[in-house]
C-alpha cells in the first residue's frame, strides 16, 4: 500500500475517535507509557543506531539522545496529558436568538493532524499523547536522523492501539524526504500541519503545503538587562536561559545590555565562561570589556545577530536605553520568547508593552516555555504566528469548534 493509501486510511479512521469517550483516551495513553517504560531498553538500543549516524558535535545530537532518565520524563508527560480534563465537547458559547433558535458553540478535534519534525523522538510520544487526548487522528514524518527511534516508538502505539481496533489512527511516513510531498498536498484526508525544527524546515513546509499550516517557529532568544536590573538575578537568569539545554528553542541566542551595565558583563557571565565554556560573539562596546576575561570572543558580524544558535553560542548587544533594546530585539526577534531584567516598574511595563512574542517575561528564565512548565502536561509545538494558537500549543489549540442549533420547525 502506497504513502497516499497509508493516509487515507488515518482519516478514515479518525471517524472512529468521535465515538470514544475519555476514559478510552486516559486508558490508551496509560498503556501506552507503560509499554514504553517495559521497553526502554530496547528503545535506546534502537536510538543508539540514530546517534551512531551523527557527528556528536552536531547541534542536534542532543536533541536526538535518549537515555533512561529522559525516557521516563516522557511517559511521565505522557501520565499527566491522560489525566487532565478532556479539551472536547466543551461548551464555549450559548444563546437563543429572538426567533426561538438555540445555539451552542462546541468544542471539537481538529480531525488528521500532521508533523513534520526533525531529530527528536521525545515528539513522537507528545504529539501523540496530546492529539489522541484531543480525539485527532496524527501522520508522522520524522527526520531520517530518528527513524529508528520513531519506528520503534510507533510499533508499541501500534500495538497498544491494536487492542482497541485503533491502530490505523496514526502513521509514520517513511524516512526518505521525497515522501514529505504526499503530506504536504494531502488536502482532504489532513486538516492542518504542525512543523517542528530548524528554519529551514518551517519555510520549506510552509511554502509548499497545500493544507493549511500552524507555524512553530524557530526561537530567536534575547534577555534584555536594564540598567536598573538585580546582578544576581541577571546572571542566574542569563545561565539558566543560555546554558540549562543550549540545543532548543527556548535557548539564550542573544544578550542586550545597557550600556551602563556593561561594565557587569564579567560578572554577569561569570558561570558560562568558567562552567560552560561559552563563546561570545560581541559587539564593539562589550567586546572591549569580554576580551580580557575571556578567550572565546569575537567581534561580532551583523549576521551573528537574529540568529538561533543551538550552541554554547552568545551574541551580545549593548544599547543605550530601553526604547533601542525594544527597537533591536523587534527588529532580529522570531516572536518566540523575549525577556527583560529589570526592577524599574516602568521598564518593566514598557517592555511588557511594546514585545510582540507568544511567551514575555518579566525577571525570568526564556527556559519556561514549555508546555508542561504551562501546566499543559506536554506540547505539539511553540506557535510563533497569530492566527488559531500562539505559544505553547497543547490540547485546547488542537481543537476547533462547531455550532450546533436546535430548532424546532423555524424556517427563515
Amino acid at each position: 500500500m502506497n504513502v497516499k493509501e497509508n493516509i487515507k486510511k488515518v482519516r478514515i479512521s479518525a471517524r472512529q475517535l468521535s465515538a470514544l469517550d475519555d476514559a478510552h483516551f486516559q486508558a490508551i495513553l496509560h498503556q501506552v507509557a507503560d509499554a514504553i517504560d517495559e521497553n526502554t531498553a530496547q528503545l535506546l538500543v534502537e536510538n543508539a543506531k540514530d546517534l551512531a549516524r551523527m557527528d556528536s558535535a552536531d547541534p542536534k545530537y542532543d536533541r536526538l539522545l535518549l537515555n533512561e532518565n529522559r525516557v521516563k520524563s516522557i511517559t511521565n508527560d505522557m501520565r499527566k496529558v491522560a489525566d487532565l480534563e478532556s479539551p472536547l465537547n466543551r461548551i464555549l458559547e450559548e444563546k437563543t436568538t429572538p426567533n426561538g433558535l438555540f445555539f451552542q458553540k462546541i468544542s471539537v478535534a481538529l480531525g488528521v493532524i500532521g508533523v513534520v519534525y526533525e531529530s527528536r523522538p521525545n515528539v513522537t510520544l507528545d504529539v501523540f499523547s496530546i492529539c489522541l487526548k484531543s480525539g485527532n487522528a496524527i501522520v508522522l514524518k520524522g527526520s531520517q536522523d530518528a527513524y529508528d527511534s520513531n519506528f520503534f516508538i510507533v510499533k508499541i502505539i501500534k500495538n497498544v492501539l491494536q487492542t482497541f481496533d485503533l491502530q490505523d489512527i496514526i502513521y509514520l511516513l517513511p524516512a526518505e524526504r521525497e515522501h514529505l510531498i504526499h503530506l504536504l498536498e494531502a488536502v482532504n484526508d489532513v486538516d492542518c500541519i504542525i512543523p517542528r525544527g530548524s528554519q529551514n524546515l518551517i519555510d520549506y513546509v510552509r511554502q509548499n503545503s497545500k493544507v493549511p499550516v500552524i507555524e512553530t517557529g524557530a526561537g530567536v532568544v534575547h534577555t534584555y538587562i536594564d540598567k536598573s536590573a538585580d546582578l544576581e538575578k541577571a546572571k542566574n537568569i542569563i545561565t539558566n536561559s543560555k546554558a540549562r539545554r543550549v540545543s532548543v528553542c527556548n535557548a539564550l541566542d542573544c544578550l542586550v545590555v545597557h550600556e551602563k551595565r556593561v561594565n557587569d558583563l564579567p560578572f554577569l557571565l561569570k558561570n558560562l565562561i568558567e562552567q560552560h565554556d561559552c563563546t561570545f560573539l560581541a559587539d564593539a562596546k562589550s567586546f572591549k570589556i569580554i576580551e580580557g576575561i575571556s578567550p572565546n570572543v569575537h567581534l561580532a558580524t551583523k549576521s551573528d545577530f537574529g540568529k538561533e544558535h543551538l550552541s554554547m553560542t552568545l551574541s551580545i548587544k549593548t544599547v543605550e536605553n530601553e526604547i533601542e533594546a525594544v527597537d533591536f530585539i523587534s527588529s532580529n526577534s522570531s516572536k518566540h520568547s523575549e525577556a527583560v531584567v529589570a526592577e524599574n516598574q516602568g521598564i518593566m511595563d514598557f517592555f511588557a508593552q511594546n514585545i510582540d512574542a507568544a511567551v514575555v517575561y518579566i525577571n525570568a528564565s526564556t527556559a519556561f516555555t514549555d508546555g508542561g512548565e504551562f501546566g499543559f502536561g506536554a506540547e505539539i509545538g511553540i506557535s510563533t504566528q497569530k492566527l488559531h494558537a500562539r505559544g505553547p500549543m497543547a490540547l485546547r489549540e488542537m481543537t476547533s469548534y462547531k455550532w450546533l442549533v436546535r430548532g424546532d420547525g423555524q424556517v427563515r
